[in-house]
């Protein structure tokens, strides 16, 4: 027969395992949200206090006994005891997670305030890289011009140095054609001063010619009148 007292206490205990659930050995709990627990040498008050827990503590359970409420934990190396199993949380407290996403939402933040920071320095950068691009289109414009007025000019030299040298060769042909004249001039007054030279000497050996033949034929005819009378 089981006594009241047992009953009770058999009762307190599954309805303890059914509110708590279940604890294996190997997992690991967390100190539930309380200020502090105590880390006891046996299942029990009446052990000694081996130290206090504070709420958020990560323990690894031992071992868990339903019937005396309490569970052996490990709380670092060489660090074990025994807490009561009700304080024991599956995940870490309130305050515990509080904290952590506290330290997350501040690492969230400077990351923030870096990413921010590297926004207005890229933002700034970007405006740097316009106002060159913006430079450099003018150059590029200014250079276009240049190349242009400088092909404008090649194209200008270039038609007058073919004019020039068309002009040099037209210069050549009429240096060479009154080269030419000049020669041929030079013959033909060679040739007309022996013409003349030929015309004069005739002209004087013809007179030469009259200046003999002339008075022989006065001489004849003056003869014949003689003969005559």
């Amino acid at each position: 027969m089981i006594s009241t007292k047992q009953r009770l206490l058999l009762a307190s205990s599954l309805c303890f395992f059914v509110l708590s659930g279940e604890v294996r050995a190997g997992e690991t709990r967390y100190i539930t949200d309380q200020l502090q627990i105590t880390l006891r040498s046996g299942e029990g008050n009446q052990f000694k206090i081996l130290r206090s827990l504070v709420s958020g503590t990560p323990v690894e359970v031992l071992e868990s006994n339903a019937d005396s409420g309490y569970s052996k934990v490990s709380v670092g190396p060489g660090v074990e005891g025994w807490v009561i199993t009700r304080y024991l949380d599956t995940e870490p407290s309130g305050r515990a997670q509080a904290e952590r996403l506290a330290k997350q939402l501040a690492t969230v933040r400077g990351d923030l305030g870096k990413l921010r920071n590297e926004n207005s320095d890229l933002v700034q950068s970007n405006k740097t890289l316009k106002q060159k691009l913006q430079k450099v289109d003018g150059d590029n414009q200014h250079l276009e011009k240049e190349v242009s007025s400088i092909r404008s000019a090649s194209a200008s030299a270039l038609a007058t140095q073919d004019e020039n040298r068309t002009l040099k060769q037209r210069l050549d042909r009429l240096q060479s054609e009154r080269d030419e004249a000049v020669r041929v001039t030079a013959i033909l007054k060679d040739r007309a001063d022996r013409e003349w030279f030929m015309v004069g000497a005739g002209v004087i050996l013809l007179g030469m010619i009259i200046g003999l033949i002339v008075p022989k034929i006065r001489w004849r005819r003056k003869s014949s009148w003689s003969s005559s009378f």
